[in-house]
């Protein structure tokens, strides 16, 4: 059943009459992705808004089985009449653009060694032992094997997104650096000093990448990565002054 949990917040909003589903790491699971967008329809449809807006915090791919799956539920199926949809890009979809475009065999050997491997053998490509001597060999066949579609998508993702009150990345934000000199790589990947940090951000951050069993509400932050790959998919619903959460437990 869906959890909705309503928590006023005090210092930041969004504006009147707008709302925004942010949706935490999918990791490969479709299954779960049109069972939470069901919800979310459903959520629309019940309680009307002026305009909704659907933003995907990344980690589309990887640990789960169908990661080609969600890609194409992404560009093919969700697109909802009136609805823009707004891609983030996570450090799992980072590591395979750095293999796949730039040749780099570190990022590869540590996708694939975390879950890569179930996203590889989802668009087909067996990659048995994962050795250094055969990654250019796996990368040439996830080449040929990716659709182009799925690699635009991938490249054209954004790092960041700001929305009024609130900042959505993958990862999190660099305590005491602006937002405009944040750098791409700790919006995707940032954990230490972002997670045990309690002062306040230039703005409230909305984040994934971090696995815990519920959503993690901080004053500064709030995580909805809630472990995917092992049945949960969260989505935060934020409205007004108010912030509640659709799942698929």
């Amino acid at each position: 059943m869906p959890i909705k949990r309503a928590r006023r917040l005090s210092n930041l909003h969004l504006r009147q009459g707008h709302r925004s589903y942010a949706i935490g790491d999918i990791h490969g699971r479709v299954d779960l992705l049109r069972a939470l967008m069901a919800r979310i329809r459903e959520d629309i449809r019940r309680f009307p808004a002026d305009s909704c807006e659907f933003i995907f915090l990344g980690d589309y791919i990887s640990r789960g089985p169908h990661s080609d799956g969600v890609i194409d539920f992404l560009l093919e199926e969700l697109p909802h009449e009136g609805v823009p949809m707004i891609c983030l890009r996570g450090n799992h979809e980072d590591l395979l653009l750095r293999f796949l475009r730039d040749g780099d065999q570190h990022a590869g050997q540590s996708w694939l060694s975390h879950g890569g491997a179930e996203a590889a053998q989802a668009y087909g490509v067996e990659t048995g032992e994962i050795t250094p001597q055969r990654l250019p060999q796996i990368a040439q066949k996830l080449r040929e094997r990716i659709p182009d579609k799925h690699m635009i998508f991938f490249e054209e993702l954004q790092t960041c997104y700001i929305r009024d009150g609130y900042i959505f990345v993958h990862a999190g934000l660099r305590p005491g650096v602006r937002l405009e000199e944040q750098t791409a790589t700790d919006m995707m990947w940032i954990r230490e000093g972002f997670l045990d940090y309690r002062g306040h951000f230039p703005k409230y951050v909305i984040h994934g990448h971090t696995p815990s069993d519920l959503p993690t509400i901080r004053p500064n932050r709030t995580n909805v990565d809630t472990r995917a790959y092992e049945g949960v998919l969260t989505c935060a619903v934020l409205e007004g002054r108010e912030r509640r959460f659709l799942t698929t437990l």
